[in-house]
């Protein structure tokens, strides 16, 4: 009887105790992908006003080109990719363009209106995009070729590159500090000139005058 009771005691210790080891080591957290879109042919773009952003009109789901990669939204996560149609994976925040895409611009698509005003947006085939989107973004061609098709449209001078480009400006204040040392080098070359007067009593000061500074 005692090596029944034993025998069963050290089989269930052996069942029981290494499901919540095995779990704890198993357990992962999987996010999921989002569900495949097959293209027949490799979609046409348009490139929003006002952006560099690129986005795939005719679908139901939206589908962005932006900065050389594939975005995509879905179930409250965003997903990008270098092909439009594999190869997702998950992004941890949204993107940075996203801010600058108003949630209308399907309805403005449609209505060939973009501000109040006409739209004559340009349908880009998938390889001239992926020739160009590069060198486009440099000489901010859709900027300088009539406002992205949107008539009488002004750019934004406050949201301009231009003022982007005045941002490191801001950034001389660490210049101007480093160009300070630079004053107090002399300083330094013309205490030497009194130890020698003095005969050594001012090392003692020079030192003191190093600390504090």
């Amino acid at each position: 009887m005692k090596r029944l009771l034993f025998g069963t005691m050290l089989l269930a210790s052996v069942l029981v105790f290494p499901i919540p080891t095995m779990a704890g080591v198993g357990v992962r957290v999987s996010i999921p992908l989002p569900p495949h879109i097959v293209f027949a042919t490799p979609p046409e773009m348009v490139v929003i006003p006002e952006t560099n952003v690129y986005v795939v009109p005719d679908l139901d789901v939206d589908i962005f080109f932006w900065n050389g990669w594939w975005w995509r939204p879905w179930e409250g996560r965003w997903y990008r990719s270098r092909n439009y149609s594999s190869g997702w994976g998950y992004y941890r925040s949204v993107p940075s363009f996203y801010r600058g895409i108003p949630s209308s611009w399907r309805n403005d698509y449609r209505d060939h209106r973009w501000g109040g005003h006409e739209w004559n947006y340009q349908r880009i085939p998938h390889q001239q995009l992926q020739r160009n989107w590069n060198n486009w973004e440099k000489s901010r061609h859709w900027e300088k070729q009539n406002t992205w098709g949107v008539q009488g449209l002004k750019p934004r001078t406050r949201s301009q590159q231009p003022s982007q480009v005045f941002r490191p400006q801001s950034q001389a204040k660490p210049q101007s500090r480093e160009v300070k040392p630079q004053h107090s080098q002399p300083q330094r070359r013309e205490a030497p000139q009194q130890s020698k007067t003095q005969h050594g009593k001012p090392e003692k000061g020079r030192g003191d005058k190093q600390d504090r500074k």
